[in-house]
């Protein structure tokens, strides 16, 4: 029998969607400083692009004092026990109807597969693109020092580039998996409750 328990607070679901509406922007107006297309202009582009990046900024710093205050910060715990059984569950088994094998709790509420994606996010994609975006948003600084000579802006961005296309890879495989998973996920991502 199914119990209904809550599983997202107001706080994580806030910060996951506002990650999400703030994330897309950046994307949006990075491809267009980008010249991939034309929509805002591009000085506008870049005023929305870093006023987005400040605020997410802002919202990271709540979440990780939240993480910690709250214990919370052990949800993302990396594990591989039971991993295999999730990539075959989403390269096969959700094709032929077979159930969703990770059931989540309060102390489990993310899948092993979720857990080192959300570390490799973390760990590896964030810091390419905050540090990238960093130097380039403050390139006349460390010009003034002379750093340039060992990294070009050209490079910075670059590397900011390359950390938006696997940011772009996360997103796109995080909303496939979202969607195609039980809705029961998805719609507890929205009222913080959830069917177990």
């Amino acid at each position: 029998m199914a119990e209904r328990i809550f599983i997202f607070k107001r706080f994580e679901r806030f910060w996951h969607w506002s990650q999400a509406v703030l994330i897309i922007s950046m994307m949006i107006t990075g491809f267009e400083i980008h010249g991939v297309y034309k929509l805002l202009g591009f000085g506008q582009a870049v005023s929305w692009h870093t006023s987005a990046a400040w605020a997410l900024l802002t919202i990271w710093a709540f979440a990780i004092v939240w993480q910690f205050t709250t214990g919370e910060w052990k949800q993302y715990l990396p594990t591989v026990k039971k991993v295999d059984v999730m990539i075959k569950y989403y390269a096969w088994d959700i094709f032929s109807g077979a159930p969703h094998p990770f059931h989540k709790s309060l102390e489990h509420k993310h899948n092993p597969l979720q857990r080192l994606a959300y570390l490799a996010f973390l760990a590896f994609m964030s810091p390419i693109v905050w540090i990238s975006g960093l130097l380039y948003l403050f390139y006349a600084q460390w010009r003034e020092l002379g750093l340039d000579r060992f990294l070009s802006l050209e490079d910075v961005a670059s590397f900011h580039v390359v950390g938006a296309f696997f940011v772009l890879w996360f997103l796109i495989a995080h909303v496939y998996l979202a969607i195609s998973g039980p809705k029961e996920h998805l719609r507890a991502m929205i009222t913080g409750w959830e069917e177990v």
